[in-house]
């Protein structure tokens, strides 16, 4: 553990040196997403690879920036691309950016992704608020010794999505007409996509929405103290009575397709953040 906080400081230093400013928000972007945080004002970007100690993303769609500039006025410190556990990196090593955005000061995490929707009220293309999850990946970041400057041994977990960036979120999507749920998502390890029985199983304990990302991440945030708003873009139906093959393609498309809409609401969170959780 004391390896991985060293590693988390150092790439922190590294960040710090070309950032003008503490950023107090962090973007997480996921497959096909990028173009969510092009708002993004006076930009310094660094790909991953240049960081020490950071993983480098191998999906596609994944940029590999790191992204530091200002959005409707505010310092706002943005991932293009993630990293995942399937890829073969730690769960540890999948949240170092979390812990480097903690350590930079940031106090609020949006992190958004692609996801297969479950729900068969929901259609591709619509985004859904993440109100809670289920954590199916078998692992999680916090397992090993606790550094206890950075959060509690047993970080509770029972409003893990702050109900004011939600409401934001919400109402962000009625401003600008895009369609809004909200719902349960369930994140796996992946890399295979579930199989009809694994859906039917899902909806029966309660998810929404399914995925391999966010919770390792949205973990480690909880232990930082970091106030959550997760996001997750529908790029498929899996209903296990209609199935119908899912192809990277067309999830990267219905994910670019959507990317503007996410923006929008991204931005009207962060201009209405200051009076939301600070």
């Amino acid at each position: 553990m004391e390896s991985f906080k060293n590693k988390a400081l150092e790439a922190t230093e590294f960040i710090r040196a070309k950032i003008s400013a503490r950023p107090d928000i962090g973007l997480l972007v996921g497959t096909g997403l990028g173009a969510s945080v092009e708002s993004l004002e006076e930009v310094m970007s660094v790909d991953y690879g240049d960081i020490p100690h950071f993983p480098v993303s191998t999906v596609v769609s994944h940029q590999g920036r790191l992204l530091f500039g200002n959005m409707k006025g505010k310092p706002v410190l943005a991932m293009q691309g993630r990293f995942h556990y399937y890829e073969g990196y730690s769960v540890k090593e999948v949240t170092l950016p979390v812990r480097v955005m903690q350590l930079l000061g940031v106090k609020t995490l949006i992190v958004s992704n692609a996801s297969g929707g479950i729900n068969p009220l929901f259609c591709a293309g619509d985004i859904m608020v993440i109100t809670d999850h289920i954590n199916l990946t078998g692992s999680n970041p916090l397992i090993g010794p606790n550094v206890e400057e950075w959060g509690p041994r047993f970080p509770d977990m029972m409003q893990v999505y702050d109900p004011k960036l939600i409401a934001i979120a919400e109402n962000a999507g009625l401003e600008n007409r895009i369609r809004v749920q909200k719902g349960v998502y369930v994140g796996l390890a992946g890399p295979s996509l579930e199989t009809r029985a694994e859906i039917r199983f899902l909806k029966t304990i309660g998810a929404d929405a399914v995925g391999l990302s966010t919770i390792p991440e949205v973990i480690a945030a909880v232990h930082g103290g970091m106030a959550i708003l997760g996001l997750s873009v529908i790029t498929n139906m899996n209903l296990p009575d209609n199935p119908r093959p899912c192809r990277i393609d067309e999830v990267i498309a219905t994910a670019e397709a959507t990317a503007p809409r996410l923006k929008a609401i991204i931005e009207k969170v962060v201009e209405e953040l200051p009076n939301a959780v600070h």
